[in-house]
């Protein structure tokens, strides 16, 4: 059963970076489209950001663009989350997560991905 961890979150104060990893189990990683999601207390879960499997194209939602940038490194089984100039709004558990079937580019939806992480918080203060 493949597995995603993620690590790097914490307390940061608005304008701070951040940069979140998501280390995957998955033997076939480089063929796996993979999206970072995030949920607020009390708000459902949304869409942050995506890569395709080849890695060459992105997506990202109207929120953190210009700010986030999502990659990945394959030779680590890796896909990582830099975040920037980051608000209060920001404040979140962020959670990564694995396409379902494999040379799919990103996806923006939830019920396109079937490996979710445990989560890991972040917090802006103002």
């Amino acid at each position: 059963q493949v597995q995603l961890v993620e690590s790097g979150g914490g307390l940061v104060q608005a304008g701070d970076s951040l940069r979140l990893s998501c280390a995957s189990s998955e033997r076939e990683f480089s063929t796996y489209a993979m999206g970072w999601f995030r949920q607020a207390p009390g708000k459902e879960r949304e869409f942050v950001a995506a890569i395709a499997w080849s890695g060459r194209a992105t997506y990202y939602a109207e929120a953190v663009k210009g700010r986030f940038t999502i990659s990945r490194d394959n030779t680590k089984t890796t896909v990582y989350l830099q975040m920037s100039s980051l608000k209060p709004e920001d404040t979140a558990v962020y959670y990564c997560a694995q396409r379902g079937g494999p040379f799919y580019s990103g996806s923006i939806y939830i019920r396109d991905y079937d490996v979710w992480g445990q989560g890991t918080q972040v917090t802006v203060s103002s």
